[in-house]
């Protein structure tokens, strides 16, 4: 462990003390906050020369984020347990028998949630809630069933208390699935986040009716294209966090993002972009990637020493790390504008060629680095297409067009996305707000899903533009909660001072309304 300087600490623990003393946090989050603090003391990482540059700096030339996982990673970043052999074997650690009825089975699950970490200090997949349910919601009274869902759904949003926690449901028309949509309709709350696995030779219009029709009271589900994602890892894929496409029994150890915006910034036209500034940033991220998995994996002994590796229900070798980009667009606009051609993306050809050949760029580098820990995709990082963060200011999440500029047309939005959305199996996804009259249409939103879906896109968020719940980027917040916050009044979950920072910084509440 190396030394840091006087002034460092000093300089922490003035940042403890604030934390202490803030009113608008609540106890649990000065106790996670406090958490992180201590951990950026210490220096344990084998970072590459050349990081701290693109690490540390300012947000308007940062080229390299790590989304705040600390120092001295514990744990990794996002873990995904397989639920269903808990269902079926129970926990020796947590002296819990396999469940016999929906009483336990809720139970179980509740109590299970208590014990996975992630880098928010909750659960970032509660399951697949639909196949796990489905055996227990047959012996009890529908409207038992129903009520016995919805208080296991008011627990989870007043206990997890951060919207990052994603559940899954679906390809399959199930009574559960039926259950857990009808609940989630009726008490719009942010958690958890859910995504519908959509499969037009699977789904019933029936069940993708009563998804959309969700969806525009509480902005989940969103619709995640089956086909795609099956084709990519298999049977054994969750959607976790944001959108995040990730194996079964395992997740990934780390992510961090490359601002494409400030790496343009750095070159002096698109031949330099291209052959040196972008590829010299990649490779550094790349390698600080590795160090942050080389520490996890050989040194915090996590995997030797955690329940859920001892008791089966992850394995190493089914975590992967997520190698991020954001800022594609305004990357593009900034790189044309040195050369003096016009364009835009999004909205012209040149504009949208140059972000196609940038993006094969970042994919022919990712599938020739090798890091031997992420095995279950072929030791290659996932690409992911990172939905932002609060301070980002004038930077896109991902390849997505920036607020205000999206196309008239909505055809000719999803045409866009789907240059795109190839590239990213560990995620990336676009969002519609849609407008009130919607509500007495449903049809014409599952129309837009089968067809966009036919054209490979991956991912689709959609949400009433009257809604309370709404859709920050990958996460759920309330407009109500986001209002308490701006007075300075605390609020329950943590992801609110994420979405009022994108409120005020990213325009979220100014999307083009369909």
């Amino acid at each position: 462990m190396r030394d840091i300087s006087l002034d460092k600490v000093n300089e922490i623990r003035e940042r403890m003390l604030e934390t202490v003393k803030t009113a608008s946090l609540t106890h649990e989050q000065k106790v996670a906050t406090m958490a992180n603090h201590a951990d950026s003391l210490l220096e344990v990482l084998d970072k590459p020369e050349g990081l701290d540059e693109l690490l540390d700096a300012d947000i308007e030339s940062q080229c390299i984020c790590d989304l705040f996982e600390g120092h001295a990673p514990m744990r990794p970043r996002y873990i995904i347990p397989d639920y269903a052999k808990f269902m079926k074997e129970g926990s020796k650690f947590l002296q819990l028998d396999p469940p016999k009825d929906l009483y336990e089975a809720l139970n179980s699950l509740l109590i299970f949630y208590r014990h996975v970490p992630s880098v928010t200090n909750f659960p970032v997949y509660v399951g697949q809630l639909d196949e796990l349910l489905e055996p227990f919601v047959h012996d009890v009274d529908r409207d038992l069933a129903k009520k016995m869902i919805k208080l296991f759904f008011i627990n989870m949003d007043r206990t997890i208390l951060d919207s990052f926690s994603h559940a899954n449901i679906g390809p399959k028309d199930t009574l559960a699935g039926r259950l857990i949509l009808e609940v989630e309709a009726e008490l719009e709350q942010a958690v958890p986040n859910i995504t519908l696995k959509y499969d037009p030779e699977v789904t019933s219009d029936e069940f993708a009716l009563m998804g959309i029709n969700t969806a525009l009271h509480s902005a989940k589900p969103s619709f995640a294209n089956h086909k795609m994602f099956t084709s990519e890892f298999g049977e054994r894929y969750v959607i976790a966090s944001c959108y995040n496409g990730l194996p079964l029994g395992g997740g990934a150890y780390t992510l961090s993002r490359l601002i494409i915006k400030n790496i343009a910034k750095r070159a002096k036209n698109i031949e330099d972009f291209k052959t040196n500034t972008l590829p010299y940033v990649m490779d550094i991220m790349a390698r600080y990637m590795d160090a942050r998995i080389k520490f996890e994996v050989e040194e915090s002994g996590f995997f030797e020493n955690n329940f859920l590796a001892k008791e089966g229900f992850i394995k190493r070798e089914r975590f992967s790390a997520m190698f991020g980009m954001v800022g594609l667009a305004e990357a593009v606009n900034i790189l044309l504008e040195k050369e003096g051609i016009e364009g835009r993306y999004g909205h012209s050809e040149v504009a949208d060629k140059l972000a196609v050949e940038i993006m094969d760029i970042i994919d022919d580098f990712n599938k020739n680095h090798f890091n031997k820990y992420c095995e279950v995709s072929d030791c290659h990082f996932l690409l992911h297409a990172q939905v932002g963060i609060a301070t980002d200011v004038n930077v896109s999440p991902g390849t997505r067009i920036p607020i205000g500029e999206e196309p008239e047309d909505l055809i000719e939005h999803l045409k866009h996305c789907k240059k795109f959305h190839k590239y990213f199996p560990s995620g990336t996804g676009d969002i519609f707000p849609i407008d009130l009259t919607v509500h007495k249409n449903h049809e014409y939103v599952l129309d837009i899903i089968k067809g966009a879906m036919k054209e490979d896109i991956r991912y689709l968020s959609f949400y009433s533009s009257d809604s309370d719940v709404i859709r920050i980027t990958g996460y759920l917040v309330k407009k109500s909660e986001i209002n308490k916050l701006e007075k300075g009044q605390s609020v329950l979950q943590d992801t609110t001072a994420l979405g009022m920072g994108a409120k005020h910084n990213c325009k979220i509440l100014e999307r083009k309304v369909r």
